[in-house]
Protein backbone atom coordinates (compact mmCIF):
# COMPACT_ATOMS: atom_id res chain seq x y z
CA UNK A 1 0.00 0.00 0.00
CA UNK A 2 1.02 3.60 -0.53
CA UNK A 3 -0.63 6.78 1.25
CA UNK A 4 -0.99 9.84 -1.07
CA UNK A 5 -2.33 13.63 -0.58
CA UNK A 6 -5.92 14.45 -2.20
CA UNK A 7 -5.23 16.15 -5.75
CA UNK A 8 -3.91 19.93 -5.67
CA UNK A 9 -7.63 20.74 -7.04
CA UNK A 10 -9.46 18.44 -4.78
CA UNK A 11 -11.67 20.55 -2.52
CA UNK A 12 -12.19 18.98 1.32
CA UNK A 13 -12.04 21.16 3.96
CA UNK A 14 -12.09 24.57 3.15
CA UNK A 15 -11.11 25.60 6.37
CA UNK A 16 -8.08 25.56 8.78
CA UNK A 17 -5.30 23.07 8.25
CA UNK A 18 -5.49 19.68 6.26
CA UNK A 19 -5.19 16.77 8.91
CA UNK A 20 -2.21 14.04 8.51
CA UNK A 21 -5.44 11.76 7.98
CA UNK A 22 -6.74 13.82 5.10
CA UNK A 23 -4.73 11.39 2.18
CA UNK A 24 -5.39 8.41 0.04
CA UNK A 25 -4.75 4.78 1.00
CA UNK A 26 -3.75 2.91 -2.32
CA UNK A 27 -3.96 -0.84 -2.48
CA UNK A 28 -0.93 -2.62 -4.56
CA UNK A 29 -4.02 -3.61 -6.61
CA UNK A 30 -4.66 0.29 -7.48
CA UNK A 31 -8.24 0.56 -5.14
CA UNK A 32 -7.72 3.65 -3.25
CA UNK A 33 -9.36 4.13 0.19
CA UNK A 34 -10.11 7.68 1.51
CA UNK A 35 -8.32 8.04 5.09
CA UNK A 36 -4.86 7.13 6.26
CA UNK A 37 -6.06 6.25 9.80
CA UNK A 38 -8.69 4.46 8.46
CA UNK A 39 -12.32 6.14 8.13
CA UNK A 40 -16.06 6.21 9.42
CA UNK A 41 -19.55 7.26 9.00
CA UNK A 42 -22.52 7.87 10.74
CA UNK A 43 -25.67 6.23 10.39
CA UNK A 44 -28.32 8.63 11.99
CA UNK A 45 -31.82 6.12 13.01
CA UNK A 46 -35.10 8.60 13.46
CA UNK A 47 -37.63 6.54 13.74
CA UNK A 48 -40.11 8.82 12.82
CA UNK A 49 -38.23 10.04 9.87
CA UNK A 50 -35.34 7.20 8.51
CA UNK A 51 -32.01 7.61 8.33
CA UNK A 52 -29.74 10.65 7.45
CA UNK A 53 -27.98 10.04 3.61
CA UNK A 54 -25.63 12.40 2.15
CA UNK A 55 -26.21 13.23 -1.61
CA UNK A 56 -22.08 13.43 -2.61
CA UNK A 57 -20.94 15.52 -4.76
CA UNK A 58 -20.01 15.06 -7.96
CA UNK A 59 -16.29 15.93 -7.39
CA UNK A 60 -15.75 13.27 -4.35
CA UNK A 61 -15.02 9.78 -5.26
CA UNK A 62 -17.95 7.35 -6.08
CA UNK A 63 -19.75 11.10 -6.42
CA UNK A 64 -23.51 11.68 -7.60
CA UNK A 65 -24.15 8.51 -4.93
CA UNK A 66 -26.04 8.93 -1.59
CA UNK A 67 -24.14 7.32 1.31
CA UNK A 68 -23.28 8.01 5.29
CA UNK A 69 -21.93 11.43 6.48
CA UNK A 70 -18.47 10.45 7.44
CA UNK A 71 -14.82 10.70 6.53
CA UNK A 72 -11.27 10.20 7.16
CA UNK A 73 -10.45 9.38 11.11
CA UNK A 74 -7.75 11.31 12.84
CA UNK A 75 -4.52 9.65 14.22
CA UNK A 76 -5.66 8.61 17.82
CA UNK A 77 -9.22 9.06 17.32
CA UNK A 78 -11.77 6.80 18.07
CA UNK A 79 -14.32 5.59 15.25
CA UNK A 80 -17.48 6.61 17.35
CA UNK A 81 -15.55 9.82 17.76
CA UNK A 82 -14.88 10.57 14.13
CA UNK A 83 -17.82 9.61 12.75
CA UNK A 84 -19.59 12.13 15.05
CA UNK A 85 -17.12 14.75 13.90
CA UNK A 86 -17.37 14.22 10.38
CA UNK A 87 -21.56 14.11 10.63
CA UNK A 88 -21.23 17.38 12.48
CA UNK A 89 -18.66 19.32 9.70
CA UNK A 90 -20.87 17.68 6.78
CA UNK A 91 -24.31 17.70 8.01
CA UNK A 92 -25.03 19.71 11.15
CA UNK A 93 -25.24 17.30 13.49
CA UNK A 94 -25.64 18.75 17.17
CA UNK A 95 -24.11 17.93 20.06
CA UNK A 96 -25.38 14.92 21.98
CA UNK A 97 -28.44 14.67 19.20
CA UNK A 98 -26.94 10.72 19.11
CA UNK A 99 -26.17 8.14 21.00
CA UNK A 100 -24.54 4.83 19.94
CA UNK A 101 -26.21 1.49 19.74
CA UNK A 102 -23.44 -0.79 17.59
CA UNK A 103 -20.53 -0.08 15.19
CA UNK A 104 -19.78 -2.71 12.11
CA UNK A 105 -16.28 -2.67 10.72
CA UNK A 106 -14.77 -3.10 7.48
CA UNK A 107 -11.71 -4.29 7.79
CA UNK A 108 -9.04 -4.42 4.84
CA UNK A 109 -6.11 -5.06 6.32
CA UNK A 110 -4.36 -2.01 4.62
CA UNK A 111 -7.80 0.34 5.44
CA UNK A 112 -10.73 -0.23 7.81
CA UNK A 113 -14.06 1.73 7.73
CA UNK A 114 -16.20 1.77 10.89
CA UNK A 115 -20.08 2.49 10.47
CA UNK A 116 -21.53 3.68 13.68
CA UNK A 117 -25.19 2.66 14.38
CA UNK A 118 -26.87 5.38 16.28
CA UNK A 119 -30.47 6.68 17.58
CA UNK A 120 -31.50 9.75 17.13
CA UNK A 121 -32.13 11.66 20.78
CA UNK A 122 -33.29 14.77 19.85
CA UNK A 123 -34.41 15.31 16.39
CA UNK A 124 -32.61 17.66 14.29
CA UNK A 125 -32.97 18.68 10.56
CA UNK A 126 -29.63 18.56 9.28
CA UNK A 127 -27.56 21.22 7.34
CA UNK A 128 -25.25 21.50 4.46
CA UNK A 129 -22.01 22.49 6.31
CA UNK A 130 -19.37 21.85 3.90
CA UNK A 131 -18.87 21.18 0.25
CA UNK A 132 -18.44 17.52 0.17
CA UNK A 133 -23.10 17.63 0.24
CA UNK A 134 -25.07 18.22 -2.58
CA UNK A 135 -28.00 17.67 -0.40
CA UNK A 136 -28.98 16.11 3.24
CA UNK A 137 -32.14 14.11 3.65
CA UNK A 138 -33.71 11.82 6.20
CA UNK A 139 -35.04 8.64 4.30
CA UNK A 140 -37.69 5.85 5.29
CA UNK A 141 -36.03 2.55 5.84
CA UNK A 142 -37.99 0.71 3.24
CA UNK A 143 -36.77 3.42 0.56
CA UNK A 144 -32.92 3.25 0.28
CA UNK A 145 -33.01 0.59 -1.71
CA UNK A 146 -34.35 3.26 -4.15
CA UNK A 147 -31.25 5.86 -4.11
CA UNK A 148 -28.28 5.40 -6.08
CA UNK A 149 -26.06 4.46 -2.93
CA UNK A 150 -22.32 4.50 -2.98
CA UNK A 151 -21.04 1.25 -3.38
CA UNK A 152 -19.65 0.58 0.04
CA UNK A 153 -22.32 1.60 1.69
CA UNK A 154 -25.02 -0.37 -1.29
CA UNK A 155 -22.83 -3.35 -0.36
CA UNK A 156 -23.59 -3.10 3.46
CA UNK A 157 -26.72 -1.86 3.66
CA UNK A 158 -28.95 -5.09 3.68
CA UNK A 159 -27.12 -6.47 6.96
CA UNK A 160 -26.81 -2.95 8.64
CA UNK A 161 -30.60 -3.26 7.98
CA UNK A 162 -31.41 -6.18 9.49
CA UNK A 163 -29.23 -5.36 12.61
CA UNK A 164 -31.75 -1.95 12.80
CA UNK A 165 -34.32 -4.20 14.32
CA UNK A 166 -32.24 -5.27 17.28
CA UNK A 167 -32.14 -3.59 19.91
CA UNK A 168 -30.85 -4.97 23.12
CA UNK A 169 -31.62 -4.58 26.66
CA UNK A 170 -29.11 -5.47 29.97
CA UNK A 171 -31.27 -5.96 32.96
CA UNK A 172 -28.83 -6.38 36.18
CA UNK A 173 -30.58 -8.00 39.10
CA UNK A 174 -28.11 -5.78 41.11
CA UNK A 175 -28.15 -7.96 44.36
CA UNK A 176 -26.91 -10.20 42.91
CA UNK A 177 -24.24 -8.63 41.21
CA UNK A 178 -22.81 -6.81 44.01
CA UNK A 179 -22.81 -9.58 46.40
CA UNK A 180 -20.46 -11.72 44.05
CA UNK A 181 -17.37 -10.08 45.00
CA UNK A 182 -16.62 -9.93 48.94
CA UNK A 183 -16.11 -5.82 49.04
CA UNK A 184 -17.83 -4.96 52.05
CA UNK A 185 -20.77 -3.55 49.55
CA UNK A 186 -22.75 -5.36 52.89
CA UNK A 187 -21.75 -1.72 55.20
CA UNK A 188 -23.29 0.30 52.67
CA UNK A 189 -25.54 -1.76 50.00
CA UNK A 190 -26.64 1.95 48.35
CA UNK A 191 -23.02 3.15 47.63
CA UNK A 192 -22.57 -0.59 46.37
CA UNK A 193 -25.25 -0.04 43.80
CA UNK A 194 -23.85 3.48 42.73
CA UNK A 195 -21.09 2.01 42.26
CA UNK A 196 -22.31 -0.58 39.98
CA UNK A 197 -24.43 1.85 38.33
CA UNK A 198 -21.66 4.04 37.49
CA UNK A 199 -19.77 1.04 35.80
CA UNK A 200 -22.76 0.00 33.66
CA UNK A 201 -22.93 3.56 32.29
CA UNK A 202 -21.72 3.54 28.31
CA UNK A 203 -20.66 -0.26 28.43
CA UNK A 204 -19.81 -1.58 25.47
CA UNK A 205 -20.51 -5.35 24.75
CA UNK A 206 -18.65 -7.48 22.06
CA UNK A 207 -21.01 -8.63 19.18
CA UNK A 208 -20.48 -12.22 19.92
CA UNK A 209 -20.75 -12.11 23.93
CA UNK A 210 -24.62 -11.13 22.39
CA UNK A 211 -24.63 -13.45 19.83
CA UNK A 212 -25.16 -10.48 17.31
CA UNK A 213 -23.94 -9.31 14.10
CA UNK A 214 -21.64 -6.52 14.16
CA UNK A 215 -18.17 -5.65 16.23
CA UNK A 216 -19.45 -3.75 19.22
CA UNK A 217 -22.50 -3.07 20.78
CA UNK A 218 -23.47 -0.11 23.33
CA UNK A 219 -27.12 -1.92 24.64
CA UNK A 220 -29.37 0.24 26.99
CA UNK A 221 -29.26 -1.25 30.75
CA UNK A 222 -31.89 -1.36 33.87
CA UNK A 223 -30.69 -1.62 36.96
CA UNK A 224 -33.16 -3.35 39.80
CA UNK A 225 -32.22 -2.89 43.24
CA UNK A 226 -34.17 -3.59 46.22
CA UNK A 227 -33.54 -2.84 50.27
CA UNK A 228 -31.13 -0.54 50.81
CA UNK A 229 -30.18 -0.08 47.42
CA UNK A 230 -33.33 1.91 47.04
CA UNK A 231 -31.46 4.93 48.00
CA UNK A 232 -29.42 5.09 45.38
CA UNK A 233 -29.49 8.33 43.80
CA UNK A 234 -30.50 7.82 39.38
CA UNK A 235 -30.41 11.57 38.81
CA UNK A 236 -28.47 11.90 35.30
CA UNK A 237 -26.87 8.72 34.60
CA UNK A 238 -27.56 6.88 31.53
CA UNK A 239 -28.49 3.52 33.31
CA UNK A 240 -32.41 3.19 34.70
CA UNK A 241 -33.01 2.68 37.73
CA UNK A 242 -35.75 0.20 38.45
CA UNK A 243 -36.79 0.09 42.71
CA UNK A 244 -38.19 -3.00 43.75
CA UNK A 245 -40.78 -2.48 46.30
CA UNK A 246 -41.16 -6.21 47.64
CA UNK A 247 -38.54 -8.84 46.84
CA UNK A 248 -36.30 -8.17 43.66
CA UNK A 249 -36.68 -11.61 42.12
CA UNK A 250 -40.07 -10.39 41.22
CA UNK A 251 -39.54 -7.54 39.86
CA UNK A 252 -36.49 -8.70 37.41
CA UNK A 253 -39.09 -10.98 36.33
CA UNK A 254 -41.62 -8.46 35.34
CA UNK A 255 -39.43 -5.54 33.37
CA UNK A 256 -37.88 -8.93 31.60
CA UNK A 257 -41.16 -9.77 30.35
CA UNK A 258 -42.61 -6.07 29.41
CA UNK A 259 -39.77 -5.48 27.73
CA UNK A 260 -39.60 -8.64 25.58
CA UNK A 261 -43.09 -8.14 24.99
CA UNK A 262 -42.11 -4.51 23.23
CA UNK A 263 -39.79 -6.02 20.98
CA UNK A 264 -36.41 -5.79 23.14
CA UNK A 265 -33.67 -8.36 23.06
CA UNK A 266 -33.58 -8.78 26.54
CA UNK A 267 -30.22 -10.08 28.09
CA UNK A 268 -30.73 -10.90 32.29
CA UNK A 269 -27.97 -10.95 34.45
CA UNK A 270 -27.95 -13.15 37.73
CA UNK A 271 -26.40 -16.15 39.24
CA UNK A 272 -29.19 -17.62 41.07
CA UNK A 273 -30.17 -20.64 39.70
CA UNK A 274 -34.23 -20.73 40.50
CA UNK A 275 -34.24 -16.82 38.89
CA UNK A 276 -32.41 -17.70 35.73
CA UNK A 277 -34.81 -19.97 35.03
CA UNK A 278 -37.90 -17.51 35.51
CA UNK A 279 -36.30 -15.47 33.59
CA UNK A 280 -35.70 -17.28 30.27
CA UNK A 281 -39.79 -18.43 31.14
CA UNK A 282 -40.48 -15.06 30.97
CA UNK A 283 -38.97 -14.11 27.51
CA UNK A 284 -35.17 -13.51 27.90
CA UNK A 285 -33.36 -13.81 24.91
CA UNK A 286 -30.31 -15.02 27.05
CA UNK A 287 -29.77 -15.42 30.82
CA UNK A 288 -25.99 -14.65 31.87
CA UNK A 289 -24.24 -14.50 35.54
CA UNK A 290 -22.62 -11.83 37.15
CA UNK A 291 -19.97 -13.44 36.37
CA UNK A 292 -20.25 -12.70 32.91
CA UNK A 293 -20.87 -9.07 33.52
CA UNK A 294 -17.58 -8.49 35.70
CA UNK A 295 -15.57 -9.99 32.73
CA UNK A 296 -17.40 -7.34 30.64
CA UNK A 297 -16.93 -4.75 33.12
CA UNK A 298 -13.41 -5.35 34.09
CA UNK A 299 -12.81 -6.07 29.94
CA UNK A 300 -14.05 -2.21 29.27
CA UNK A 301 -12.60 -0.65 32.27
Amino acid sequence: MTVVPPAPGEPRRPDGPRNPGDAWVVAASGEKYWGRFGAAGLLAVDPARGILLQHRVSWSHFGGTWGLPGGALHEGESAIAGAIREAQEEAGVPDGAVRARFTSVLDLGIWSYTTVIADVQRGFDPVISDPESVALEWVPVDEVDARPLHPGFGAAWPALRTQLEVRPLIVVDAANVVGSVPDGWWKDRAGAASRLRERLAGLAVPADALDLAGDVWFPEVSMVVEGQARRIDAESSPVSIIRADAGGDDAIVAEVSRQSQVGRTVVAVTSDRELQARLADAGAAQVRSAGWLRDLLEQHH
